[in-house]
């Protein structure tokens, strides 16, 4: 019998429920591969999707430099309980004290407590990594002690791959693909647009009718943290295989020290409950979800008007990777999820959280106020029935969003983003908005409110 045969139905079907442009799809059972393709890379040329299209993966890149990582680990290069500093003098951030405590094990859980969201162009060039982590230095401020609290942070990631590139010699691309993609076979693969150009490459879509976005990628000095690796679906299976092949690749090749993806795999980080989809706990560079019962892994990606995916079912060596270039592509995403897992690994999906009818009751109090990261200030207005929260990204429109509480700390929006609706809550007495970044208060936090357990 022929594996997921209805594949090329299922993401026709949900492309055009949700308004994606292009998607292509791979997922690896075994020895078994199904891969289809849907839609146009480019609204405007009209070249057809394809398998071997490559898509920007965005951050699930993370993983490729956690495994970077988990190799000098492996060889007795690098002690993940070490400070970071002891590898690379140069990082460090604003606190003088965190600077000198902040370990690698603190950047590959997004525990080292400073602000992430640093995407400063620093040009192109091999030394584009290395001048962010400099220009972190003078701008990446402390919002919790190391280790204290969950925070998403791209900016940890970029410290990492400068330095993989400090102890291999070289750049965080020469070890990406020498040390990775070369030995994984991962032949439809781009570090650089100038390398992607000679892929059937995706452009992302934006904006209302959809057009495309007027940069393809983001600064280089965020490759290591996503900003610019592109991969057909197919690849990023390959390198899944690998992992649950306990770090040999498809041809006999050891990729990864043995035991690598098990140490990857156990949790490091409790992280609030925002919901049943979202990640229960952060492993060594992974998402750990605990789905219908079961241990998933994996990770999510974005770049501007692109979307990734990549999940691995360990307990029956299920790997799946998906990309999409615009509209509602997280509604897409899981819809074709939702499939693939039931039919594939007789796995449920949770279902996402929606707003209730009946909105639960809460403290106004507690949420109402300034919250302030370098992605924008979130202004907080309360009501008995609700929030109100608008958003002011540097050099945007701001953008205001309705959310009323869903129980417990959480509040869920109104108003779908990306073919979902988004979920916050408010931790530690309404000292941080949490949206799986800790987003501090301005001021004085109020007092009283209970911390998401």
């Amino acid at each position: 019998m022929t594996f997921l045969p209805d594949l090329q139905q299922w993401i026709d079907g949900a492309a055009a429920r949700h308004g994606v442009p292009g998607a292509a799809v791979a997922a690896g059972m075994g020895d078994d591969l199904a891969e289809a393709a849907t839609g146009v890379i480019n609204l405007t040329t009209g070249v057809a999707a394809t398998t071997d299209s490559l898509f920007q993966i965005g951050s699930v890149t993370k993983v490729w430099t956690s495994a970077l990582v988990m190799q000098l680990a492996g060889e007795g290069l690098a002690g993940l309980d070490e400070p970071v500093r002891r590898y690379l003098p140069e990082f460090g951030v604003l606190d003088a004290a965190a600077s000198e405590r902040i370990t690698v094990r603190h950047l590959l859980t997004h525990t080292g407590g400073f602000d992430g969201d640093l995407f400063e162009d620093t040009g192109r060039g091999d030394d584009a990594v290395l001048k962010l982590v400099a220009f972190m230095r003078e701008n990446a401020r402390q919002v919790s002690a190391p280790g204290e609290l969950f925070s998403y942070n791209n900016a940890g990631f970029c410290a990492l791959g400068a330095l993989v590139a400090r102890l291999r010699g070289g750049t965080w691309e020469a070890a990406m693909r020498e040390l990775l993609i070369e030995p994984l076979g991962a032949e439809h693969m781009a570090l650089y647009a100038e390398e992607a150009i000679m892929f059937r490459a995706a452009v992302g879509h934006v904006g209302e009718p959809l057009r495309p976005a007027p940069r393809r990628e983001l600064p280089q000095s965020n490759a290591p943290a996503g900003s610019t690796p592109a991969a057909a679906p197919r690849d990023l299976v390959r390198f899944g295989r690998m992992l649950l092949a306990d770090g040999v690749a498809a041809d006999g090749t050891r990729v990864l020290p043995a035991g690598t993806f098990a140490a990857m795999c156990r949790p490091q980080v409790t992280l609030p409950r925002l919901g049943e989809r979202y990640p229960a706990a952060w492993g060594l560079g992974l998402m750990l979800f605990d789905w219908d019962g079961r241990r998933v892994v994996g990770h999510d990606g974005g770049t501007p008007g692109q979307t990734a995916a990549w999940r691995i079912v360990p307990d029956c060596g299920l790997v799946i990777a998906a990309g999409a270039n615009g509209g509602h592509a997280g509604a897409f995403l899981d819809e074709v999820l939702a499939q693939i897992l039931a039919s594939a690994a007789g796995l449920r999906l949770p279902s996402r959280v929606l707003p209730p009818e009946t909105p639960a009751p809460f403290r106004p109090e507690v949420c109402a106020g300034t919250y302030a990261a370098p992605q924008g200030v979130f202004e907080v207005t309360a009501d008995d029935a609700g929030l109100e929260i608008t958003v002011s990204p540097p050099g945007e429109p701001s953008r205001t969003a309705r959310f009323v509480h869903a129980g417990g700390e959480r509040f869920v929006a109104v108003q779908k983003e990306d073919g979902v609706h988004p979920l916050i809550a408010f931790l530690r007495d309404g000292r941080y908005l949490y949206n799986l970044r800790a987003v501090p208060r301005t001021g004085s936090p109020m007092s009283g409110a209970p911390e998401v357990p």
